[in-house]
């Protein structure tokens, strides 16, 4: 695994997120943007690739951006809701 590249990449077009191995897309993490909030509403990574952090990585980038971006969150996604709760630093954009 330490070889693999993994990149997280925003598709504005679809509203998710996306993280890949090297060239190959192992899950995402959909949202949509309202009034002021980033309603964040599922996250699923492919079996294939379970157990190497690759939801973290798209929970992090999904609330980052919307810091950046000062958008409020709302966890609607169960993953999401438990990754905020694990991470303080986030519980502040949390409607």
């Amino acid at each position: 695994m330490s070889d693999e590249v993994v990149r997280v990449e925003r598709n504005v077009a679809e509203q998710q997120y996306e993280v890949y191995v090297d060239d190959r897309r192992a899950g995402l993490a959909g949202y949509r943007d309202e009034d002021g909030h980033r309603v964040l509403t599922h996250t699923e990574v492919d079996p294939e690739f379970g157990g190497r952090g690759l939801a973290g990585r798209l929970a992090k980038r999904a609330l980052d951006d919307a810091r950046e971006e000062g958008l409020r969150v709302v966890p609607r996604c169960s993953y999401m809701a438990k990754y905020v709760e694990r991470h303080e630093e986030y519980a502040d954009l949390v409607e």
